[in-house]
C-alpha cells in the first residue's frame, strides 16, 4: 500500500511541474541572477530593493521587525516567543494580549510554510514550545474566509505602484460522497495523496470513516503549497482600486518597494474598499508571484513572469542603489547566509 503510494506521489510530481523542488524549478532563474549581479557588479544587488527591510527581505529577515511597522488594526495580535519562555508566563502573556485558542505558531525566520501550525489547545502549543530551538511567533487566528497573496511593487519615486500577481489559497479540503472513507478520499486526491504520512499521523481515528455526501473536511488550514493547498490564479481581481488600497498601506512603510502581501479578508468588496483586511505577512526580495502555482499555469509561462519580476526587482534595486542605498558587501552577504543556514539546523 505504501510503497503504491510512493509511486503514485512519484508520478504526479515528475509530471507536474508545481511540485518540482525549488532548486529545479529556479536553476534558470538563478543563471538570470547572476546576469544581474554582473550588470549591478553585487551578487547581493537585492538588498537593495527594500532599504527598511534586513537583507531586503531574501535572507533571514525577521517576520515581526516587519510587521512591526504594519499599523495595529491591519494585522493580528503577534508575539515573539523565545524558547527560553516558561509556559505559565507565555499563557499570561497570551491573555493579555487577548489571543485564543485556535492561534497560529510560526518561526520567526522562515519559508512556504516551514514548521507554521495551527494549535487548538494548551497541550499542542506546550508542544509545539518545547520542540521550538530558536525565537518564535504566535498569532491570532484570523477567522475571514478569503485567503489571497498580493504582489506589490513601486519604483522609487512614484506615486503610485503596481500589483502584478493576485494567488487565491484553496485549503487542502476533502467533500464527502457517502460512500467513501477519508482514507479512500486522501487517495483519489493528489495534493492529499501527497501529504498522506503527515494526515495519517494528525488524522488516523478518521481515517476509517465515511464523510456525509456533500460533508466537508478541512485537512491542512495553513495556506501554503508545500502543505497542500491550491494556488489559483486571481489576477482576475487587479483593478485600480485594489492597487489604491496597496498603494496607501505601502506608501505608509518608508522603504518598502518589493514584495508580497500575505492577507486574509471578509469579502473581495470590503478589500476594494480597504475594509475587513487582516496582513498575516508581509515578504520582501524573497517573495514569488504565486499565481503561477496555479495547475493551469504552463512552465513557460511561468518562467516569463519570474524572469519580469526578477528585472523589476534589479531595476528596484538600482534605482535605490543611486539615491544612497548600499549593497550587502561580499563578506556581510556571506555572514548573512551563514546565520539563516546556522538559524535552519537549530530549528531541525
Amino acid at each position: 500500500m505504501l510503497l503504491y503510494i510512493r509511486y503514485l506521489n512519484f508520478r504526479t510530481r515528475l509530471t507536474q511541474w508545481e511540485y518540482w523542488p525549488f532548486g529545479v524549478i529556479y536553476l534558470p532563474i538563478f543563471v538570470y541572477w547572476l546576469w544581474l549581479s554582473v550588470k549591478a557588479r553585487s551578487l547581493f544587488f537585492f538588498s537593495a530593493a527594500n532599504p527598511s527591510i534586513e537583507n531586503g527581505g531574501m535572507l533571514g529577515e525577521s517576520k515581526v521587525r516587519i510587521l512591526d511597522r504594519i499599523a495595529g488594526p491591519l494585522k493580528p495580535a503577534t508575539l515573539l516567543v523565545c524558547p527560553a519562555t516558561e509556559l505559565i508566563p507565555l499563557r499570561e502573556n497570551l491573555h493579555r494580549h487577548q489571543i485564543g485558542f485556535p492561534l497560529i505558531a510560526k518561526p520567526d525566520v522562515g519559508e512556504r510554510g516551514w514548521k507554521v501550525e495551527k494549535l487548538h489547545n494548551p497541550a499542542e502549543l506546550a508542544a509545539y514550545h518545547a520542540a521550538m530551538k530558536a525565537p518564535y511567533l504566535i498569532q491570532e487566528y484570523v477567522d475571514y474566509p478569503v485567503e489571497l497573496g498580493l504582489f506589490y511593487y513601486r519604483f522609487p519615486g512614484c506615486a503610485t505602484g503596481h500589483i502584478s500577481s493576485v494567488v487565491i489559497k484553496a485549503f487542502l479540503t476533502l467533500t464527502g460522497d457517502g460512500t467513501s472513507t477519508v482514507r479512500e478520499l486522501i487517495l483519489q486526491n493528489d495534493r492529499a495523496r501527497l501529504q498522506y504520512q503527515t494526515l495519517h499521523d494528525r488524522y488516523a481515528p478518521l481515517f476509517d470513516r465515511v464523510l456525509p455526501a456533500g460533508e466537508a473536511l478541512t485537512l491542512v488550514p495553513i495556506g501554503n503549497h508545500s502543505r497542500g493547498t491550491k494556488f489559483l490564479n486571481g489576477n482576475h481581481l487587479i483593478n485600480e482600486a485594489l492597487v489604491a488600497v496597496f498603494d496607501r498601506i505601502s506608501q505608509s512603510l518608508d522603504g518598502f518597494y518589493y514584495g508580497r502581501y500575505d492577507i486574509r479578508c471578509r469579502s473581495v468588496a470590503e478589500l476594494y474598499r480597504g475594509e475587513g483586511i487582516k496582513i498575516l505577512e508581509l515578504n520582501g526580495a524573497g517573495a514569488e508571484p504565486a499565481h503561477i502555482y496555479d495547475p493551469s499555469f504552463s512552465r513557460r509561462e511561468a518562467y516569463r513572469v519570474l524572469f519580469r519580476h526578477w528585472e523589476v526587482l534589479y531595476r528596484i534595486s538600482r534605482a535605490n542603489y543611486r539615491n544612497g542605498v548600499p549593497y550587502l558587501s561580499f563578506a556581510e552577504g556571506v555572514g548573512a547566509f551563514r546565520k539563516l543556514r546556522t538559524y535552519r539546523k537549530q530549528m531541525q
